[in-house]
């Protein structure tokens, strides 16, 4: 087989597993997407940096990027078509043994971040490298951080303390328990906010003070459907998790369900909670047999189109 041919599977091969691992992604409700270096930063509040000097850096410990993070996953495979030639060229180098530059990375505790050298890092993990040599700028970080979980658990705290800055919940309303467990997600209740806020600036004819468009939020929108994934008991079926996640999901799905219908069906909050908890319990027994489930559909309609093929299905008159 010739290079071209190798290189074509390599790029061929990366981008499939980039398909399957998106779709694992959703259906486990996973970040599969590259940290991007700029709100990382600012998050953090870390400015200082210095030079770290040549070092071999382990390439799992590579989670972000400072401009591609839209092309590649969280395991730097690509995801997009237009990265088809710089990746295969690179991939090109390694079977012509032509030697590459470094790559250039920004250091953050323990984690890394490409300033330069995304396709480098893409075929050298595909390949199997453990390790790759890159020029390091290394970053002051404000907190100890030896893992991508630690940066996205301060990321997430970072992200609680700005929310309830923002919104003063708290001085209005005591007693709100409004917790996430995934980085990033507060920007959504944010929105949640400012959407009511218009509405009610619509039907009240007149400006909306933020504080009360926080206030009427967490009354009107939020609690109702917190106290029915308390009563309902639904949150059993997602160990881990928390009221305001199954808020942001369920409100998610009861949208997907409004787009889905003919007519722009309105289903009663209640049943859409309790649907999406049938359709997308993460207890591990349920996964398991919803995966079964898949598959064995899967499977009969594999057998009747082979058979329509055939000619052995009735068809209708």
């Amino acid at each position: 087989m010739s290079v071209e041919h190798l290189v074509q599977r390599d790029y061929d091969r990366a981008r499939r597993k980039a398909f399957w691992r998106q779709v694992a992604s959703r259906l486990l409700r996973r970040n599969n997407a590259l940290l991007r270096w700029d709100e990382v930063r600012e998050r953090l509040r870390a400015q200082v940096q210095h030079a770290g000097g040549l070092r071999e850096v382990p390439i799992d410990h590579i989670v972000g990027s400072v401009g591609r993070y839209h092309d590649f996953d969280r395991a730097f495979l690509p995801r997009r078509a237009h990265t088809r030639q710089r990746w295969m060229s690179v991939d090109r180098a390694h079977y012509h043994d032509v030697p590459l530059p470094p790559v250039e990375l920004y250091c953050l505790g323990e984690t890394y971040f490409v300033k330069d050298g995304n396709h480098r890092v893409s075929v050298a993990r595909e390949r199997g490298q453990e390790f790759i040599d890159a020029n390091v700028i290394q970053v002051e970080a404000p907190a100890p951080i030896s893992s991508l979980e630690d940066l996205e658990e301060w990321i997430r705290r970072q992200d609680a303390l700005e929310f309830f800055e923002r919104t003063q919940l708290l001085r209005h309303r005591p007693e709100a328990r409004v917790e996430l467990t995934l980085p990033g997600q507060h920007e959504k209740l944010l929105e949640h906010i400012d959407v009511h806020r218009w509405y009610m600036g619509i039907e009240q004819e007149r400006e909306i003070p933020y504080p009360e468009a926080v206030a009427d939020w967490y009354d009107l929108v939020y609690l109702p459907l917190a106290r029915i994934i308390r009563t309902s008991g639904i949150l059993r079926e997602f160990p881990n998790r928390t009221e305001a996640d199954l808020y942001l999901w369920i409100i998610e799905h009861q949208w997907f369900l409004r787009q889905s219908s003919d007519a722009g069906e309105e289903r009663p909050l209640e049943e859409v909670a309790r649907g999406y908890a049938a359709q997308f319990s993460e207890r591990p027994v349920k996964r398991l047999v919803r995966a079964a489930r898949r598959r064995a559909q899967r499977v009969v309609a594999d057998l009747v189109d082979g058979a329509a093929a055939d000619g052995d299905v009735p068809q209708s008159p």
